[in-house]
């Protein structure tokens, strides 16, 4: 029983040590990492401020050259981003352009249907011997539709117009 204890007693106080160890090993790591943490950041500030054109004097001329030439390499990349940006907002701008014209052509062929069937319906009107001016003057006012506006009425209103340039209400005196 005793050499069991003591073995025990080796082996936990091996582990303690080993533990301890790897705890000093641990720390060691953790101070190298920190002090080499520490110095890349105080590199990388020194190149920002050297990138803003503080501290400048401390540079010798290759390293001048060297900070020239990565800040032309950076304004090619910006330069690079700032155009393609620009190109996709044209080409965005473009597509919306098209679809207006298409949109906007669309509805010029229909305003041109709606006044060829004006001008056929009046035609007819024409030809049949209806007069513009007594249908015009028989007609109730809220049958006329003289905005132009779609509604119940649109067929009367149609049917007053002798042109699509002339509202219904200039049609009397045209016509006596």
């Amino acid at each position: 029983m005793e050499r069991i204890l003591e073995r025990y007693e080796r082996y936990s106080y091996t582990e303690r040590q080993v533990d301890a160890n790897n705890d000093q090993t641990s720390n060691e790591n953790w101070i190298l990492e920190h002090a080499k943490l520490k110095a890349r950041v105080e590199v990388l500030q020194r190149n920002q401020r050297n990138f803003m054109g503080e501290d400048l004097d401390s540079l010798s001329l290759k390293e001048l050259q060297n900070l020239e030439q990565q800040l032309d390499s950076a304004l090619k990349h910006i330069r690079t981003r700032k155009n393609q940006l620009m190109y996709e907002s044209i080409s965005g701008l473009q597509k919306k352009d098209k679809a207006l014209q298409e949109q906007n052509n669309i509805l010029a062929k229909k305003i041109k249907e709606k006044e060829k069937a004006l001008a056929q319906q009046e035609q007819q009107r024409v030809q049949n011997g209806v007069d513009v001016s007594s249908v015009l003057v028989n007609q109730p006012l809220e049958s006329l539709n003289v905005g132009g506006g779609s509604g119940d009425n649109e067929g009367t209103a149609t049917q007053t117009r002798t042109t699509p340039l002339l509202p219904p209400w200039m049609l009397r005196p045209i016509n006596e």
